[in-house]
């Protein structure tokens, strides 16, 4: 049976191609489009993943949309009526989106696929997250939290999974959403919502959670686990233009500036920023990012307090041992751990696109198990279900592009020169297998460093990034040595470790050892890497170990600012070229600058 899972029209579109069960192929759109967060209709993701399963259109046996367009116009209508004529633009903006494309998605999907629309059906928004995790997970039994900004109505879900079942048990509803609440926070800080979150995250460590109580006191909290959002501190229920209230302004101050330059007194002055000002514009500017920094933290604080309080409601309603998270909020990592420390559940899965990508999976499992009533057979322990590119293929495009490289037969030749490399301070482009599902480069799309390099953070920032000088970086690092640098107990048990799903604290005698991985505030977000999913990444790491003791590597997206991760041979010597990468590698081929 073959079933075409599709999620598009809202965030990052993505289609899943699932087998009697399986999935062959699962890509986003932006991986083709070359669109960051693409969210228009999958064309280049639908061929690819009925190009890999060796299948046209008319053999499908289903395709499944991962939520209902009608009940999401029943909402964004509703909730625009009743501000009318409050919020006029609003209203005109979306109601006009929504009847000139966004709920005609069967005629849509039929007309693109040119199938009958009796193979169309739909999935529920949080139904669908809910089955990407559950059904992916090793677990017979499971508690299920589904927190996102807002699919038709929900927000946040909590369901129970059995077998080949999952039931919805409570939901909390729009406009009351830890996800949009974030979001609002996100644009406060300077950075753009649905792309800037994560840098929310990454700024919060900088700061301390000053201003928790503020946050506290815009959300009711229940003893069920569930919220309400005070709506006077926020507008994303009437304005498409600005998410949070001037009441939210009168409580933080003034927004930050998207161009301002973060740094504290802490990091002191960056020397890619140029000359340091004088001392007093130098404190001001300082103590101006600081109480920004404290906002993130203090927002990060809250949601973590916020979820906890949902998984341990999940745990007393269901009794489930085990949890499946889903939704955006998912790939909150530092919040994912939180709850591993902070709830009684004995396991946590999470599957690597948790946001709306995933719902194109999550669909296409739910009419599979949850419609035909089949049987699982399935765990997801890799994220590797991307486009692949052959040796030979590769070959033939650097020839056609008259590029020098180096090939190398026997892996052990390569992976030993390029750990060496790495161990020399050379920055590596790493181009191998099929691209990753998901928005973590997890060692086939990957740049990779040598973490025990304090100034590698700033290099790949600022030379070969080309973005904010906070982020931080991955450690991907050996399964058989990950409890020796990280503070996560059973370390090859967490199936979301692989994805670097969870931020751990790094054993404290190891921060100096590895300062390219370490964050501010002494914790990392490790990958823990396998040799049965990932043999030449593992054996690259292994080389590595071999030749500096240290059983890791810095990861991060092989892509510049504002890019998706790379796809293609084409995409990575662009990449390479427009960057201050030091050495290129594609398969078993090594391309090193020109005239080098």
């Amino acid at each position: 049976m073959n079933i075409l899972g599709l999620s598009f029209f809202y965030h990052d579109a993505a289609a899943v191609l699932l087998r009697d069960g399986i999935p062959v192929a699962m890509a986003e759109e932006e991986r083709f489009s070359k669109k960051k967060h693409d969210s228009g209709f999958p064309e280049q993701a639908i061929r690819f993943v009925l190009d890999t399963a060796k299948i046209r259109a008319e053999n499908l046996d289903l395709v499944v949309f991962y939520e209902k367009p009608f009940l999401k116009f029943e909402r964004v209508f509703k909730m625009n009526f009743a501000t009318f004529p409050a919020a006029p633009e609003a209203f005109a903006e979306s109601t006009k989106n929504l009847f000139l494309e966004k709920i005609w998605i069967r005629p849509l999907i039929a007309k693109k696929l040119c199938i009958d629309r009796e193979k169309i059906f739909f999935s529920g928004h949080h139904l669908s997250h809910a089955a990407s995790a559950f059904f992916s997970s090793p677990f017979e039994k499971a508690a299920i939290l589904s927190i996102d900004g807002v699919g038709e109505w929900a927000t946040t879900a909590i369901a129970i999974g059995n077998g080949h079942t999952i039931d919805i048990l409570k939901e909390i509803h729009f406009p009351h959403s830890l996800g949009l609440l974030y979001s609002a926070f996100t644009a406060f800080l300077g950075f753009e919502v649905n792309e800037g979150e994560y840098k929310v995250m990454g700024m919060a460590p900088y700061g301390t959670p000053v201003y928790a109580k503020e946050v506290k006191d815009m959300i009711d909290f229940f003893e069920d686990g569930s919220y309400a959002l005070d709506l006077d501190y926020f507008s994303f229920h009437k304005s498409v233009q600005r998410s949070f209230s001037k009441k939210f302004i009168d409580v933080f101050g003034l927004p930050r500036d998207p161009q301002s330059k973060f740094f504290t007194r802490t990091t002191g002055w960056p020397f890619y920023f140029g000359e340091k000002p004088e001392s007093r514009v130098y404190e001001k500017m300082a103590l101006e990012q600081e109480h920004y920094a404290d906002i993130a933290s203090s927002v990060q604080a809250v949601l973590e307090e916020a979820v906890i309080r949902l998984a341990n409601h999940a745990r007393k309603l269901t009794g489930a041992d085990s949890l499946c998270i889903a939704g955006g909020v998912g790939l909150n990592s530092a919040a994912n751990w939180k709850i591993v420390q902070n709830t009684f559940f004995k396991n946590i899965f999470i599957q690597p696109a948790a946001g709306d990508a995933g719902g194109a999976l999550g669909a296409a499992l739910a009419a599979y198990h949850i419609g035909f009533g089949k049987e699982r057979k399935f765990t997801m322990r890799h994220a590797y279900y991307g486009k692949e590119y052959s040796d030979e293929t590769i070959e033939t495009f650097l020839k056609d592009k008259n590029i020098e490289y180096s090939h190398y037969e026997k892996e052990e030749e390569l992976v030993l020169t390029v750990a060496r490399e790495i161990a020399e301070g050379k920055v590596v482009g790493w181009f191998q297998g099929k691209f990753e599902w998901g928005p973590r480069a997890l060692g086939n799309r990957s740049i990779l460093a040598d973490p025990r390099r304090a100034d590698m953070k700033n290099i790949i920032n600022t030379k070969i990034k080309f973005r904010e000088p906070y982020r931080p970086f991955a450690p991907s690092v050996l399964a058989s040595h990950a409890e020796e640098f990280f503070e996560i107990p059973d370390a090859s048990t967490h199936i979301p470790a692989r994805f670097m799903l969870y931020v751990v604290k790094v054993r404290e005698e190891k921060r100096r050892v590895i300062p390219a991985v370490t964050h501010v505030d002494g914790t990392a977000r490790p990958q823990i890497v396998f040799k049965e999913e990932s043999p030449r990444f593992h054996r690259l790491i292994e080389t590595f170990y071999g030749i500096t003791g240290i059983p890791l590597l810095l990861n991060t997206s092989f892509n510049l600012k504002g890019e998706p991760i790379v796809d293609s041979p084409e995409d990575a010597i662009s990449t390479f070229e427009r960057s201050g990468l030091d050495v290129l590698i594609m398969g078993s081929f090594l391309i090193s600058r020109r005239g080098e």
